[in-house]
């Protein structure tokens, strides 16, 4: 019965930190985020590409003061995790017709890392539309 106990340990000990290395890393969400996707974005003003203030539980294409492709107006995205994982992936097959052209995070760690960083960064207001809207 106790080595039914300690191996029971055993796996619950193993699963919690291969659970926890599995965890985003915000910090490296940053790093990848001012690398990758700086040059055209940033948190709080529209550059190349629109800011991202806000974007959680935003209508895609519908942050004031950027000219979105008339596909992303139309897409009815709301973005959340799993709305940024795909666009992120590949947003040429997301969305066709879509202005971003690049695809710069092929790998799933990096995806989880900069939508983790994404998530803690862009709380507060933005002024997209929301999906009730």
């Amino acid at each position: 019965m106790q080595k039914a106990i300690y191996a029971g340990l055993m796996v619950a000990t193993f699963c919690l930190g291969w659970h926890t290395s599995q965890a985003a890393n915000t910090d490296r969400g940053r790093q990848i985020y001012t690398a990758r996707c700086g040059g055209c974005h940033s948190i709080l003003e529209n550059g190349a590409g629109p800011r991202h203030q806000g974007l959680f539980g935003c209508r895609a294409g519908t942050q004031p003061g950027f000219a979105y492709s008339e596909a992303l107006r139309k897409s009815n995205i709301v973005w959340d995790e799993h709305t940024l994982d795909r666009w992120l992936a590949k947003p040429s097959s997301f969305v066709p017709g879509n202005k971003m052209i690049v695809q710069l995070l092929n790998d799933d760690a990096d995806r989880q890392n900069v939508i983790a960083y994404l998530r803690e960064t862009t709380r507060g207001p933005g002024d997209c539309i929301s999906p009730d809207e």
